[in-house]
C-alpha cells in the first residue's frame, strides 16, 4: 500500500488524476488521438498504473512466468541430449555443467514465482530472471569454449532470437521489453565477436533479424497490455461512474486485510475504516427529474467522492445509489472527520439537471473501523447498520458504528 497523506486533507490535483469522467460531457476534438496517446503512455511504462491494476498485472505475469518456466525446464535436458550427440567430450563437460546450473536456476525461478502471490516486486524479478538465466548461460559457454569451437554448438546461436520472441508472450511494458531486447542485441554482438561474424554480411543479417523480432515483440507487448487494461477496467469498474464495482471492492478488501497483517508492528495492525453512504431520497430525484438526471447525479456524486479522498483510498459503487470508501491508515476519529467533510461537500456541490438547474442532493454516511480480528465483510455490515441509523435519524448526517 502507498504511504498515506494526512487523512483530514483534501487530495491534491495529482492525487485526483484517476477521477472518473462524467459520461454526459461534450466530446472534445481530437479525443481519439488523446486516447491513443494515453494508451501508449500506459503501455510504455508502469509509472501511471494504479496499485490495483499493478496487482492484477502481476498475477497475469506470474501465470506466464510459470507456464514459460515449465517449458524452459523441459527443454533444457532435451537440449543436453543434442549436445551429447554433437559435441566432443571436452566441450560436453562444459555445456553440461552450465545446463545443470541453468536447470537449478530455472527451478528456483519457478519456486519464487509460485510463492509470490501478492509480492509484485518478486513476480517481476522472477520474470526478469527467467529471461536472464538462459542469456547468461549462453554468454558463459561462449567465454569458456576454446577458440574456433563455437561452430560446433548446435542451436546455441538461436538463444537471443528465442528470448526476444519470448518477450511477446509476457505482458511487459514497452520500456521493460526494450531494455531486455537491447541486452539480447548486446549478447548477439558478443557472440558474433567470438565466432568472427561481427561486421560481416551474415552478422548484419542476424542483427537485422533480431531487431525485426524485437520490433514485433514491442508491438505485441503494447497490444497485449492495452487489452489487459481494457478487460481489467471492464471487469472491475462501474461503467456509469468509473468507480470500482462491488466485485473489485471485495478483492480490494481482501488485499487490504493482507496488507494490514504484513504491516503490523508491535502486535498492532494499521487502522483502516469503511464509509458506507447513499444519496438521500434518490428515488424522488428519479421521479421528479427523470432517470437520465439521476444517472447524471450519480456520476457527479462519484466525482465529489474522488475529489475528497486520497489516491491510496478506494472509492467504489456498492450498488444503486450506495457507495463505499475504504480509508487506509485512518482511525475512527479521523474517519468521522472525512465523512463529515464529504457530507458537507455533497450538500454544497452544484448538481445540475439537463437545463443546468440545481438539483438538491444530500448524503447519509455510516462509519465503521475495521477490527483486527473481524472480516472486512463484517465491517461493511456494521457500516451499513450505521448508515441505516443515520437515515432513521433524519438523513444528511454521519453516524459511527456501535
Amino acid at each position: 500500500m502507498p504511504s498515506p497523506t494526512d487523512e483530514g486533507t483534501a487530495p491534491t490535483p495529482e492525487q485526483r488524476r484517476h477521477a472518473p469522467a462524467t459520461p454526459f460531457g461534450t466530446p472534445r476534438t481530437g479525443g481519439e488521438l488523446q486516447a491513443s496517446l494515453t494508451s501508449i503512455r500506459d503501455t510504455f511504462s508502469s509509472r501511471h498504473h494504479s496499485l490495483d491494476f499493478a496487482y492484477s498485472h502481476a498475477h497475469y505475469l506470474r501465470n506466464r512466468v510459470l507456464a514459460v518456466g515449465v517449458i524452459f525446464v523441459l527443454l533444457t535436458p532435451l537440449w543436453a541430449l543434442v549436445d551429447a550427440v554433437m559435441l566432443p567430450a571436452e566441450l560436453l563437460r562444459t555445456t553440461l555443467a552450465g545446463r545443470a546450473a541453468l536447470m537449478i536456476g530455472l527451478i528456483g525461478v519457478l519456486a519464487l514465482a509460485k510463492v509470490s502471490r501478492e509480492r509484485i516486486g518478486r513476480i517481476r524479478l522472477s520474470a526478469g530472471l527467467l529471461l536472464a538465466l538462459p542469456a547468461l548461460f549462453y554468454a558463459l559457454v561462449l567465454l569458456l569454449l576454446p577458440a574456433g569451437e563455437t561452430e560446433r554448438l548446435a542451436g546455441y546461436a538461436f538463444i537471443p532470437f528465442l528470448l526476444v520472441a519470448a518477450l511477446s508472450v509476457f505482458p511487459f511494458t514497452i520500456l521493460e521489453s526494450l531494455t531486455a531486447g537491447l541486452a539480447m542485441l548486446w549478447l548477439l554482438v558478443f557472440a558474433q565477436t567470438i565466432d568472427g561474424s561481427w561486421l560481416t554480411p551474415a552478422g548484419f543479417e542476424g542483427l537485422w533479424l533480431l531487431t525485426s523480432l524485437l520490433a514485433v515483440s514491442l508491438a505485441a507487448n503494447h497490444f497485449q497490455l492495452s487489452l489487459l487494461m481494457r478487460v481489467y477496467r471492464q471487469a472491475t469498474h462501474d461503467p456509469l461512474t468509473g468507480l470500482f464495482n462491488r466485485g473489485a471492492l471485495k478483492l480490494h478488501l481482501d488485499k487490504l486485510q493482507t496488507w494490514r497483517q504484513e504491516a503490523q508492528s508491535g502486535g498492532s495492525l494499521p487502522a483502516c475504516a469503511v464509509l458506507m453512504m447513499d444519496i438521500d431520497h434518490f428515488k424522488q430525484i428519479n421521479d421528479t427529474h427523470g432517470h437520465s438526471v439521476g444517472d447524471l447525479v450519480l456520476a457527479e456524486f462519484a466525482r465529489v467522492l474522488v475529489s475528497q479522498t486520497r489516491a491510496e483510498d478506494c472509492v467504489a459503487r456498492y450498488g444503486g445509489e450506495e457507495f463505499v470508501i475504504l480509508l487506509v491508515n485512518t482511525d475512527a476519529h479521523r474517519a468521522c472527520e472525512v465523512a463529515e467533510r464529504i457530507r458537507r461537500a455533497v450538500a454544497q456541490h452544484h448538481f445540475p439537471d439537463h437545463d443546468h438547474r440545481h438539483v438538491p442532493v444530500t448524503t447519509s454516511v455510516g462509519v465503521a473501523l475495521i477490527g483486527d480480528v473481524e472480516s472486512a465483510e463484517d465491517a461493511l455490515k456494521r457500516a451499513d447498520s450505521a448508515l441505516y441509523r443515520a437515515k432513521e435519524a433524519g438523513r444528511n448526517r454521519v453516524m459511527a458504528a456501535e
